[in-house]
Order: C-alpha cells, then sequence, then structure tokens
C-alpha cells in the first residue's frame, strides 16, 4: 500500500503533505477522524484542475495541494503515468474523479480523515489502511499560558508541517488530533514562537514567553497606537513586567538601564526618586521630559510600576512633536493596566526586605586623629612645633586613659548609632474582572521603607481604579480613578551628616545622658531630642472619557482630566540642653546651629489641574494603501496655592501646634501661580505595500506664559520609512538570515515653555519695611517692581534630526535597533545685564544656542526551545550638549556654560602633581606666596601676551576640563526561565564620566574640626615621609590654611574617571507547579529572592559610590528583598 508523495515543501496555514511511496507507511492525518465529516468535507470542498498532457499523479498532488485529501494506492495496481489533458473548475473532488477514471477502471473510497483509496482490490486494503491510521493518529489536550500563568486566549497551535490546526479558548485550552511523534507549532502575537515534541505525550503544558519588540506589536504613541514595524520615529518601549524586575518603590528608578538613550540619576534615601533625561541636555533651564499617564500630564512617580501596562519614550521630534511646546526635552508615555474581557482574578503579592549602603568612607579612631590633627595645626603654623592640637602625651597614651576614663579619653565610632539595615515591606492586592460590557481593574499598594538612621521613614499608599464600559456597538466609555498618600518622616539632624564628628568627642557620658560635645554639637543628641521634619503628600486623580465609533474606521474621543494635590509639611525643631560630665544638674547652654530654641514651621500646598481633549482618529486600508488620521483639541489649565506659618521660642515641646507658641515669634507668608495652555494637533500617516512610510505632525501651542502677540507657536515634523525587506529585490537574494530591514529618518521643530508662570509680566513684590520716623522705627507695607521685563520673550525652539535603522535576524530573534541624531536650541532664555541703576533684576531674553549631538543602539536576542525560555540584551548610548552662541554671556564658576563648553563642563587649573622638593617649589610659577612643599602644583598656560608668564592666575591658566555629564551609558538585561524557576540579571553603568573629587568625596574634608578618612593613611604628603613615599602620594599634605588654594582649588588634580559598571539586580523565581497549586484553588504561586545593586566595579576611591557624588546626607543603597506573589 503506498501514499503518494508530494513534491511541495511548506508553511504554517499553507497546503502541504508530504507522502512517501512506500509498502505501508506511516499516515499524517488531519483533524476530521469520522466518515461522516469526511463526507462533509468531500462535499463542501470545490476546487479547480487545469492541465495540459500531465500524468495523473500530477493532478492528483494539485488536488492535495488544493485541499486536506490524500491518496493511497496498492502498488502494481494502479497506472499513475498516464497523460491526460483535464479543465474542472470550482467541482467536488468526488466530480473530478469520477471525469478522471471513468475510462481507466480506476474505483476510489473516501474513507476517515479524507484519505481517498484508489482501487482498493485487495480485500483487507480498508482495514488495513484503518488499522494504520489508528495506529498513527492520537488525540492531545493542552494548556497555553504565559509567564504569570494566565491562559493565552487565541494562541494558534499547528502541526509543523501542515495545515492541521486549532487555537486556544478563553482558558487557554486546545485539542487536537495529531499524528505520533509530530511536532507542534504555538504562536501569537506579541509572544516568543514556540515549537515543542509531544512524544509519547497526550496533555501539554505550554508556557510562552513575552516577546517586548515583536514587528506586529502595538506601540503607545501620542495621542494613539501603531504598530512597532510602522514607526518612522524613534521610539523606545518597555513592556511592565520588565519594569517590576528590580522591585524600586519608584517608577523613576525602574527606568535606570532599561532604555537606550535614557539617563536616569536616582537620589538616595526611603522612597527616592530619580531625575531622568531623555538624550542629552536641550536647554540650561529644565530637561526633563514631559510625562503623559494614560493620555494626560502628569508625573513618573504617580503610577505604582506594577500598575504599568507598557512605557514608551518619543525621543526624536517625528514621534514627540504631536506634544509641541513641552516636548523639546523629549516626552514619556505611561498606559496603566486595564481587565480584559475574559478576567478574572486577585492577587495578593507581599514583600519583605533589608537595605544597607553600598559604601561609605571608613574615618579614623582616636589616636589617629589626633596624630593627624596635630599635623594639620604644625603645617598651618610650623613654629607652634608638633603637638599644637593634642599634647605629646595625649598622642601617646589616649587609649590607655580611655580604658579607665571614657569621659575625658572617648575613642567613638559613631557609625555605632546608625542601623545596620533599613527594613522594607510591600503589599499589594489587585483584582481584575471583566465581562463583555463591563471591565474592572483595581489595585492597592502600601509600601513602607525605614532609613538607616533613626526616626527617618517613608510611607505610601496607592489605589487605583480603571473601568471600561461598552454601552453598545457605537459608544463606549473609561472611568478612572487614582489615590496616592505619602507620609515621610525624618529627623532634623542628618546621622550621615554627622558620620565625620571627631572620635575624640563623646556621644553619651558614662552615666547615659547625651555628651556635651564642641562646637559643632553632638549629632546623636540632635538625632535623638532635635525633633522631626515630617511631610504628607496627597494626589487624588480622575479621568473620564467617551469613545464614539459612527462607523468602522473612525473613532470620536472626548476627555476631562481632573488632578487634585494636597501638601503639608511640618518641621519642629526642638532645643537641645547638654550638661558636662560631672554635673548632670545644671544646664551649660543648648547645642549649637539652630537648635538653640524651639520653633515650629508649616506649610500648606494645594493645587488642581485638569485637561480636556477632543480627539478623531481615522483608518482606512484600501489596496496596498494604508492612511491613518488624528486631529485633536486640548485644554490645560492649573492653579496653586501656597501657604506658610512658623512660631518660635516655644516653651512646650510636646505638643507641636501653631496656637501654642508666642504671638511675639510668629511669622507667615503665602503665594498663589496660575498657568494655562491650549493647543490644536493632528497627524498623518501613510504606508504603501508595507514598505513606504510617511508621517507628518503638527501643534499649534498657545501658552499663558507668553504675551498675547507672542503666545502662539508652531510646531512641525515629517518623517519617512523604507522597509527594505519588503523590497522584490531584497527577496530574491535569498538572505534568510535577514528577516526584517527598516531605514529611516526625521526632522522636526519641538518647543519649551518651562520658564516660569510670569516671565512676560511685571510682577508686584509686597513686603514690609523699616522706615525711621519721628526718632523711632516703624514698619510700613512697601511695594515694587523687582525684574524689568521684555514683552516679546517667546519660546525656545529645538530643531532635531535623527536617523536609524530596525533590523531582525535569524527568524526575528536577534533585534538591533540603532540612531544618530542632532539638535539645535535656539531663543534659550538668558540673563540680559543691565546697568544696576536702573533699579531692576537683570531680565530674560532669547538670545542662547545649544547643541546636542549623539548616538545609541538596541540588540536583543529570544528565544524559546522547548521548556527553556532565554533573552538576552544590551542598550549603549553617548551624547555631548555644547553651548553655542550665547550673546557673549558666561555661566562661570568651577563648571562654566560659555561658548564652545560642554554643557556644565569642568573649569579650572591643569594639575601638575604635587610640589615634591622646595627646589621644585622655588623654580615653579605658584598660584600664592605661602604655597609649601607637599600643595598641589599647577600648570602655567597662559598670560596676558597669549605665552606663559611665569605665574598661575585664574584669568589666563584656567581651562576646560572635560564634560561634567556621564558618556557612553549602557544597560544590559539576561533572563533565563525554565519550567517553574526563572533567573534575571540586569546590568547598568555609564562608560566615562569626569567627576571631582571635593571635600565630600576625597576625604579632605576635615576642616571645621572633622575627622579624617581612613583612606588617607599613609597616602598623603607628610614631612615625616621619606621621599620615596611622598612621591608615591596620592593625596596632598594636611592643612587648613592653604586649602584655599591647594585643595579646595577646581583642577584635574581631583578629577576620575567616575565610569562604573553595576550588578543592578538579580532576581531568582520559582512558581510552584499548576498541579499544586489548583489543588488549594489557587491559580499560580510565585516566590522569589531580588536583590538590587549587589556589586558595583568602579575605580574610584573606596567609600564613594559613582553615583553619589556630591552628598553624603544619606547613602546609595543595596538591597535583598523576598516575596511571594499569590494569584486566585
Amino acid at each position: 500500500m503506498n501514499f503518494l508523495d508530494n513534491k511541495q515543501g511548506g508553511q504554517l496555514f499553507s497546503p502541504k503533505k508530504t507522502l512517501s511511496i512506500m509498502g505501508m507507511a506511516a499516515l499524517f492525518s488531519l483533524s476530521m477522524p469520522a466518515q461522516l465529516f469526511a463526507t462533509q468535507y468531500s462535499e463542501q470542498t470545490r476546487l479547480t484542475v487545469s492541465a495540459n498532457n500531465q500524468t495523473v499523479k500530477e493532478i492528483l498532488y494539485m488536488i492535495e495541494d488544493q485541499s486536506d485529501f490524500r491518496f493511497i494506492y496498492e502498488s502494481g495496481k494502479v497506472d499513475l503515468d498516464k497523460r491526460v489533458t483535464v479543465n474542472f473548475k470550482n467541482q467536488t473532488v468526488e466530480s473530478i474523479l469520477d471525469n478522471l477514471f471513468s475510462n481507466a477502471g480506476i474505483r476510489y473510497e473516501i474513507t476517515e480523515n479524507n484519505f481517498i483509496l484508489i482501487n482498493p482490490t485487495s480485500k483487507n486494503a480498508k482495514a488495513t489502511i484503518t488499522k494504520a491510521v489508528a495506529q498513527q493518529q492520537k488525540r492531545i489536550t493542552g494548556k497555553v499560558v504565559d509567564k504569570n500563568g494566565e491562559p493565552v486566549i487565541g494562541a494558534n497551535v499547528v502541526v509543523k508541517g501542515t495545515t492541521n490546526g486549532t487555537i486556544t479558548d478563553f482558558d487557554g485550552n486546545f485539542s487536537l488530533e495529531i499524528p505520533a511523534n509530530a511536532q507542534l507549532s504555538i504562536s501569537y502575537i506579541g509572544y516568543v514562537a514556540q515549537e515543542v515534541s509531544v512524544n509519547n505525550r497526550t496533555q501539554l503544558s505550554i508556557t510562552l514567553g513575552e516577546d517586548s519588540q515583536a514587528l506586529d506589536e502595538v506601540v503607545v504613541v501620542g495621542y494613539g497606537t501603531m504598530k512597532k514595524r510602522d514607526l518612522s520615529g524613534a521610539v523606545g518601549a518597555v513592556k511592565g513586567s520588565d519594569l517590576t524586575v528590580s522591585k524600586t518603590l519608584q517608577l523613576s528608578t525602574a527606568l535606570q538601564g532599561a532604555v537606550a538613550g535614557l539617563t536616569v540619576s536616582p537620589s538616595t534615601g526611603p522612597g527616592a526618586t530619580a531625575d531622568v533625561k531623555v538624550r542629552g541636555i536641550t536647554t540650561i533651564g529644565d530637561s526633563s521630559p514631559l510625562v503623559i499617564v494614560d493620555g494626560v500630564p502628569g508625573d513618573l512617580n504617580q503610577v505604582n510600576p506594577n500598575d504599568v501596562e507598557n512605557l514608551t519614550v518619543l525621543k526624536d521630534a517625528a514621534s514627540a512633536s504631536i506634544y509641541g511646546s513641552r516636548a523639546a526635552s523629549g516626552v514619556i508615555l505611561i498606559t496603566t493596566k486595564r481587565a480584559k474581557e475574559s478576567d478574572l482574578s486577585l492577587n495578593y503579592t507581599f514583600e519583605y526586605g533589608w537595605s544597607k549602603p553600598t559604601t561609605l568612607f571608613k574615618y579614623v579612631d582616636a589616636p589617629h586623629f589626633i596624630q593627624m590633627q596635630n599635623e594639620v595645626r604644625y603645617n598651618d603654623n610650623p613654629k607652634g612645633g608638633w603637638y599644637q592640637a593634642f599634647t605629646e602625651d595625649q598622642q601617646n597614651n589616649w587609649m590607655t586613659y580611655n580604658q579607665t576614663d571614657p569621659d575625658h579619653y572617648p575613642n567613638t565610632n559613631w557609625d555605632d548609632y546608625l542601623n545596620s539595615n533599613a527594613p522594607r515591606q510591600s503589599h499589594l492586592i489587585s483584582i481584575a474582572g471583566g465581562g463583555k460590557k463591563v471591565s474592572t481593574k483595581v489595585s492597592f499598594s502600601y509600601d513602607k521603607e525605614d532609613g538607616l538612621d533613626r526616626y527617618r521613614t517613608y510611607e505610601r499608599f496607592m489605589i487605583r481604579a480603571n473601568n471600561d464600559i461598552k454601552i453598545n456597538q457605537f459608544i463606549s466609555a473609561s472611568l478612572d480613578v487614582a489615590f496616592r498618600r505619602v507620609k515621610k518622616e525624618s529627623p532634623n539632624a542628618g546621622s550621615f551628616d554627622g558620620r565625620n564628628t571627631r572620635p575624640v568627642n563623646a556621644a553619651i557620658w558614662s552615666d547615659g545622658r547625651y555628651a556635651s560635645g564642641d562646637v559643632l554639637g553632638n549629632p546623636l543628641a540632635l538625632i535623638e531630642q532635635g525633633g522631626t521634619n515630617s511631610a504628607w503628600y496627597n494626589r487624588i486623580q480622575g479621568k473620564a472619557s467617551i469613545d464614539i465609533t459612527p462607523f468602522d474606521g473612525l473613532k470620536l474621543s472626548a476627555v476631562i482630566a481632573p488632578t487634585y494635590n494636597f501638601d503639608k509639611t511640618k518641621r519642629f525643631v526642638n532645643k537641645v540642653p547638654y550638661t558636662y560630665y560631672d554635673d548632670p544638674n545644671t544646664i551649660v547652654g543648648y547645642y549649637p546651629w539652630g537648635w538653640e530654641t524651639s520653633k515650629l514651621t508649616e506649610s500648606r500646598n494645594d493645587d488642581y489641574n485638569y485637561t480636556v481633549q477632543f480627539i478623531g482618529n481615522y483608518q482606512k486600508s484600501f489596496g496596498k494603501h494604508e492612511i491613518s488620521a488624528m486631529a485633536g483639541y486640548e485644554n490645560y489649565y492649573s492653579f496653586g496655592e501656597a501657604l506658610s506659618a512658623s512660631r518660635d521660642q516655644y516653651e512646650l515641646t510636646n505638643y507641636p501646634y501653631l496656637n501654642i507658641g508666642p504671638l511675639t515669634y510668629r511669622d507667615n507668608s503665602g503665594s498663589a501661580n496660575e498657568y494655562a495652555y491650549r493647543s490644536i494637533f493632528g497627524r498623518l500617516v501613510y504606508s504603501y505595500a508595507n514598505k513606504y512610510l510617511l508621517q507628518v505632525n503638527l501643534r499649534h501651542d498657545g501658552s499663558s506664559r507668553f504675551k498675547s502677540q507672542y503666545r502662539w507657536g508652531n510646531f512641525p515634523s515629517v518623517s519617512a520609512g523604507w522597509v527594505v525587506s519588503e523590497e522584490s529585490f531584497f527577496k530574491n537574494l535569498n538572505m534568510n538570515w535577514l528577516s526584517f530591514l527598516k531605514l529611516r529618518g526625521s526632522w522636526g521643530r519641538l518647543g519649551n515653555e518651562r520658564i516660569g508662570n510670569y516671565p512676560t509680566t511685571g510682577l508686584i513684590t509686597i513686603s514690609n519695611t523699616l522706615f525711621y520716623q519721628n526718632g523711632s522705627a516703624a514698619s510700613t507695607s512697601t511695594a515694587a517692581q523687582t525684574t524689568y521685563v521684555i514683552p516679546s520673550l517667546s519660546w525656545e525652539t529645538t530643531d532635531s534630526y535623527d536617523i536609524g535603522l530596525d533590523a531582525t535576524f535569524l527568524d526575528s530573534r536577534l533585534r538591533l535597533a540603532a540612531d544618530y541624531y542632532k539638535k539645535k536650541t535656539s531663543g534659550m532664555l538668558l540673563s540680559l545685564e543691565i546697568p544696576d541703576y536702573v533699579g531692576y533684576d537683570n531680565p530674560s531674553q532669547n538670545a542662547g544656542k545649544m547643541h546636542t549631538k549623539g548616538w545609541e543602539v538596541e540588540l536583543g536576542w529570544h528565544d524559546q526551545i522547548g521548556d527553556w525560555q532565554y533573552g538576552a540584551s544590551v542598550n549603549l548610548s553617548d551624547f555631548v550638549s555644547r553651548m553655542g552662541d550665547l550673546g557673549g554671556t558666561e555661566f562661570l564658576g568651577d563648571q562654566v556654560k560659555k561658548e564652545g563648553s560642554e554643557f556644565n563642563e569642568w573649569y579650572g587649573y591643569l594639575s601638575d602633581g604635587l610640589f615634591l622638593t622646595q627646589e621644585d617649589l622655588d623654580n615653579s610659577p605658584k598660584i600664592a606666596d605661602n604655597v609649601k612643599v607637599g600643595d598641589v602644583k599647577f600648570k602655567d598656560i597662559s598670560g596676558p601676551d597669549g605665552v606663559p608668564d611665569g605665574k598661575i592666575s585664574p584669568e589666563y591658566d584656567r581651562v576646560l576640563l572635560g564634560g561634567s555629564l556621564p558618556r557612553y551609558t549602557f544597560g544590559a538585561n539576561l533572563n533565563v526561565a525554565y519550567k517553574g524557576l526563572d533567573l534575571s540579571i540586569q546590568l547598568q553603568g555609564v562608560g566615562k564620566r569626569n567627576v571631582r573629587l571635593n571635600g565630600n568625596n576625597n576625604g579632605m574634608d576635615y576642616r571645621w574640626n572633622n575627622n579624617f578618612a581612613e583612606i588617607l593613611v599613609g597616602n598623603y604628603w607628610s614631612e615625616k615621609n621619606s621621599d620615596e613615599q611622598n612621591a608615591k602620594a596620592i593625596y596632598p599634605r594636611l592643612n587648613e590654611a592653604n586649602y584655599s588654594v591647594s585643595q579646595g582649588v577646581m583642577s584635574s588634580f581631583w578629577l576620575r574617571n567616575g565610569g562604573y559598571m553595576r550588578v543592578k539586580n538579580i532576581t531568582l523565581g520559582y512558581t510552584l507547579p499548576r498541579e499544586w497549586t489548583q489543588k488549594i484553588f489557587m491559580k499560580q504561586v510565585r516566590a522569589y529572592l531580588s536583590m538590587n545593586n549587589l556589586l558595583t566595579f568602579d575605580k574610584l576611591p573606596k567609600g564613594v559610590d559613582p553615583e553619589l557624588l556630591a552628598n553624603i546626607s544619606y547613602p546609595y543603597t543595596k538591597s535583598v528583598l523576598m516575596g511571594v506573589s499569590v494569584n486566585f
């Protein structure tokens, strides 16, 4: 018994069957096993077959190609090589075969599974076939879920190499009859396709991994969505599930390393946020991106990372210009999660962990401090000898005396009074329910993070409810509500500010009282008794929208979105008394520097804003043409009021309320602000044959910040794309390894009007002034305009150019995106210098220019092999922002902004090491006459005549030392999953950055009786060192008198490469088998361990964190977090 051999290969969902001629072959069946269904199929299937002088076998091939029929015949019984000419149109298979075999004496029979038996003359032929079919066919069942255990609805499940397939139902289940040893192909848009070998199994459980870079994935853009393959602008997209991997509390910090072109600079402390920049700096003023949450203006940290469905970064003008005057620094679009029609779930997640500093300076103990402090005094005044601060006996025997008299001879390690770690906990509950008419998703979260010092804490409550309502086939609506409450509390005295307190000061007397301290006070006493600073931040947001679809392709939308903020702060400074160690009953005084009196300061800040939008979207396809058009109107208004009040000299400290403070020492102030803009905007997108792309945007903006005649501005953009891989010449190259290639380019003009609410209005300042009248001073109210106004002030504009490419390789498993861009800002607002006698502050004017150039590359790999899922991605970007013509204005200091310089470029002297000998000092140019051996040596660059003049002077010898902004920012992600186990690793860093080591981070901040950092020991120039030791010295001599002409001077001596690589996050998780969890009525249970900032690789001094260079009030931290997530 032979099968007809089909010569064609195949692809999914196209006719293909491969039968081989042999004595009795294995049968590959389709999905209708019963004879009844075979008969129905043969009657319903219509075929068209035309052949001229071709063999019967070739005609049977044609039938197989157009249908699910397969032919079987007995060897030597049928002649299929006979040539015939036929022309059948829209005929059943029976009609074709009857005509084909009518004069040949050939009979046929259609059996189950659509097999056609030719000339079954053998008595046992049919039985043999039926038995073979039964042996080779089997029915399998299975379920397709995502990585969270949620069913994937509508996934394609197909026997590889055939058209035999099905799709999953609402629960992700499927059932299919397949040949033995078949291989299944499972695919769905937005997921990595997977191939599974069935082997001997009859039940399958398949998990699809998300494919965040799929070309058919829909990406959120301004006021709409587009397929990723149709984008002609520079857009970065991140799925919400990728942002939650690092388990950060704030969305802004979760972006670090996630998208090429983003520079994320985190702050420190519980609940810390981050500063985000898109593609560098575009203005001297505010370069923060515009943030849009669910279509309306917001901020990054108003959304819990767990509520984010996806996040899109609009980088170039083509994608961002639809937001016009607010988009010069880029746009970040956040879309929150919504319930789907089939959703019904309850999820609870609990996390608990600890944080501790990544690194900290260690400070010397009392003996080292005494020796080094004596050396400071000697270097400042050699004639006074070596023991000016402490006696020789104290230097030699301090620790001996400490054993018996710790009050007089303390050796205090101030780190002992810090918490060794800071706990954190989070709770998240989310409920989703979806039906055909109403879908709702509600989430509630509570987060609490304590500080490494006492009385510091961060608490946050967040609620979000997104509701979708389908009224009828034409009208739908949504109603969203969100609430956030944050409470922050911290001591008025920072613990980490006091870590460098002298170790020879006692923290606590031996009887338990707080020690008297010195001129800087006792940091422990101030923390414990100096009062706290509390703040409450409350936000309520709402959004209501209605969508009308009068006919297919057109959607009309109306949106109103109000936001209300209610903020309060309360700072109570409590005066802290101190006593001497031998007189506990006498208050000697109160600690200085702000703790001499008790004072309460309160503030109330209330504001609201609302956004109104009317938007129309239209899409139409005809032939190879696709058109998408959008037009809209937007109105935004905001109003805010601020009030503050204080009272001083409190007698009662247990009830810190304003009404119990003395009236004599009261103060108050208030202010208000108002702002509005209106906009008309539109977009037109055209695509031809999926290979030629064109997009045009235009926005017409009006802002209340400008005079009426300068209020409106136009912000256009145009972009184009060419999908080279769709061209016929490209397909003929047979470059199967290159799946997709698109080239794109764009130009656009963006604006900036974040320059204060009243830059063109002469504001009157009301104040009180003392006048001398009739022999006494009297307070009188005054009013005056303080700033001169230029009425013609208008927009800053930024012209942006971008060229890029998108490519995928190896069946889209490998993806590449690359961009090069230029940005030019004109009309930048600068202060115009006017004569002092005019009596006004300098006004702002549109005068400055600025240029930014940069590039970025993203590379990713994603694949799945059986139960193994793995992926890796890396992004790398760089930019340089350089100042253009500033109209003669220069911003000078240690960092400068002047024509030709980079933005905030370091500016100072070139160092030539240290003065190592007296001869070197005598024969070298000096910055001052009191410079000594061991001080920093500078190079003589120039003089009044343009040549070195033998002196170091700020006018001629300071030069540009290099940019201060990070270069070559990168991020990398690696994820691996096998069955229930999953592992992800995130790396992040900066390739190069010129950072300045100064008092806070170079260990030299020992002035004002502060302690010395351990890194100085053995590494500074000293008279007591040998010449060989001093030649290796890293730091200059210890002194205070020459600090301003040596250590404190900006020079290349203190510049280091602050590049680093950080293991940002490692997360290991395990999801329990569904067979276990379903027995206790749970869909999924996952436990995980997450570690943040675990390792850092850099070349900075020990104790310096590369992301915290100028602030020691609170350290950068690393953390370990354990969590469990249960889905019902």
